[in-house]
């Protein structure tokens, strides 16, 4: 079987799999946030930390959840690591430094997973059990809380209450991520992920050297890194390393995790809202994006310039030879169009045209399908977009799901889809211009802005990947890498629970023959061209001049 038959024999299995799941998933997770009913952990959790689960918010109320929660856990998580050294099960690793704490912080509470040190040679049991994996857990259940929130808001009327945040966050822990997360660690565990909280292992010489691994609970960090979208590593290798994903079984089955509650997430939508079909619309979008990507990046790391690539069947470098490039190429697009990050190759090594597909992943907003939530609430912000394009097309109000996009509304969509691409692009003006940051570059040129580019719109958009060639361990990649996921984080939410504050008070709209029928393939195909348009002009001259030119080049 020839490598390129293999990676689209396992894009099918993949896509089955999803199919399979996305029924059954969908469902269930629009039960969840409907009920009414408090299982009896659930309300010990509420009396724990003094909340009334069945009180309505307003948007401004849910918001002051979202962020008084994130903002605990930032200095929870942050205190935790500088007190490492103090703690039992710490493997002798010392405190984290102040600016590296900060942005492991930030990283973890937003979701978005960025790394900076080498996980086996830094974090200790404690901090990796209790801090890490416990925000895997709870940023992804914030991100679905404020996606459900916003569909709240399209889904009733003259009423500003979208649901109550802290009864929201406690449902998707306990009875969406926590029961996937056992199945699928157990699953893990069985195909050879390690998962013990042994100590420091000598396993022989290196390069002159001893070489050491220490233990952890590896498969259960997994499991939530993949599921919630979260994407850090237990080791600095990440998916690449064989005691996270040991087997091309497990590559496949921890991409099915990443992917199956952002797709699945859709059919939700529709339930809630009253309408299967404009969820298979919203799917249908995210679907096309996905594949598209998939199929451009399989032919740019499969194309072949020169003898050594023909012999290594295409671009091999920074790819596990027990994975493949097929395999590899589906892992590096779903981890950028969804806001995982996870990685089970190294995208500086692509091709110049497959580092700037992973890049461009990325600037769409992560929303094909996205991350936990987040990708659902971008899509919809972006829908918000496409129908105000298409009636100013038609010189009439644009309604969606029965709501009419006003002045308002459209002002709260604008400030979404602005706020991260600012955020990226002043950054890296910034880190170009300056002298200091410049020097963390392992390279120079196209593929050296590439590096800084590419670590300021993983942080912004809440990613976590890296392009494995930039030195961002300094106290300005921390520090401003750090105040990029924040921002990147929180400022569009504000934006989403407004949204969602302004659609649930008003009365539902009748169809009428001039209604655009946001639920057929013509609505599908201006969505994708509004986000594709949308992303290109913004991000177009930065990309010209780092994965353009170096692709071109080549």
């Amino acid at each position: 079987m020839g490598p390129v038959l293999a990676g689209v024999l396992q894009l099918l299995a993949l896509i089955a799999a999803l199919a399979l799941a996305y029924v059954p998933l969908g469902n269930y997770m629009a039960r969840v946030y409907s009920a009414d009913k408090h299982w009896r952990v659930e309300k010990w959790i509420y009396k724990g930390i003094g909340a009334n689960p069945d009180t309505e918010m307003r948007w401004p109320a849910y918001l002051r959840g979202v962020l008084a929660f994130s903002a605990v856990g930032v200095l929870f998580l942050y205190l935790l690591q500088r007190l490492q050294g103090m703690l039992p099960g710490s493997l002798g690793f010392k405190a984290i430094d102040p600016d590296q704490a900060f942005n492991t912080a930030a990283s973890f509470v937003t979701n978005t997973n960025w790394q900076s040190y080498y996980g086996e040679q830094a974090m200790g049991h404690v901090v990796q059990t209790a801090g890490l994996a416990v925000q895997n857990f709870v940023s992804a259940a914030v991100g679905i809380a404020v996606a459900v929130a916003l569909v709240r808001g399209f889904a009733r009327s003259r009423t500003g209450e979208l649901g109550n945040f802290w009864s929201d966050l406690v449902r998707g822990v306990v009875r969406i991520l926590l029961p996937l997360s056992v199945l699928a660690a157990l699953v893990l565990v069985a195909c050879g992920v390690i998962q013990n909280f042994s100590g420091i292992h000598e396993v022989g010489q290196f390069m002159g050297g001893n070489q050491q691994w220490n233990g952890g609970a590896v498969a259960s960090q997994e499991a939530i890194k993949e599921i919630g979208t979260n994407g850090g590593g237990y080791f600095n290798a990440n998916s690449a390393h064989p005691f996270e994903n040991p087997t091309p079984f497990t590559n496949l089955f921890e991409i099915f995790l990443l992917l199956v509650i952002p797709f699945a997430l859709t059919r939700t939508f529709g339930i809630m809202v009253g309408s299967i079909k404009q969820g298979h619309a919203i799917l249908a979008t995210m679907g096309t994006i996905w594949v598209g990507f998939i199929a451009l990046m399989m032919w740019t790391e499969f194309a072949h310039h020169g003898p050594a690539l023909d012999i290594a069947g295409g671009a091999m470098e920074g790819k596990e030879t027990r994975i493949g490039i097929g395999a590899s190429s589906i892992f590096a697009v779903s981890t950028t169009l969804t806001s995982t990050g996870a990685v089970d190759s190294f995208h500086s090594s692509f091709t110049g045209l497959g580092g700037g597909i992973t890049m461009l992943g990325i600037q769409l907003g992560e929303i094909a399908p996205g991350g936990t939530g987040s990708g659902l609430y971008g899509m919809l912000v972006m829908a918000v977009i496409a129908v105000f394009i298409a009636g100013l097309m038609v010189g009439r109000t644009p309604e969606y799901l029965g709501k009419k996009i006003g002045t308002r509304e459209i002002k709260f969509a604008a400030c979404y889809i602005l706020i991260t691409p600012a955020l990226v692009l002043i950054f890296t003006a910034a880190a170009m211009a300056l002298p200091t940051p410049g020097n963390s570059m392992t390279n120079s040129g196209a593929h050296g802005f590439s590096e800084i580019l590419y670590a300021y719109t993983s942080g912004a958009n809440n990613n976590g990947s890296a392009f494995a060639g930039l030195n961002a361990d300094t106290q300005w990649f921390n520090t401003t890498i750090g105040l990029a996921m924040l921002l990147g984080r929180f400022l569009p939410m504000v934006f989403v629970l407004a949204l969602a504050g302004s659609l649930a008070e008003q009365k539902p709209v009748p169809a009428t023959a001039g209604t655009l029928r946001t639920e057929k393939p013509l609505f599908t195909g201006l969505l994708v061209g509004a986000i594709l348009i949308i992303t290109g002009l913004t991000y177009f001259p930065a990309l010209a001049l780092g994965p353009l030119a170096e692709g071109l080049a080549a």
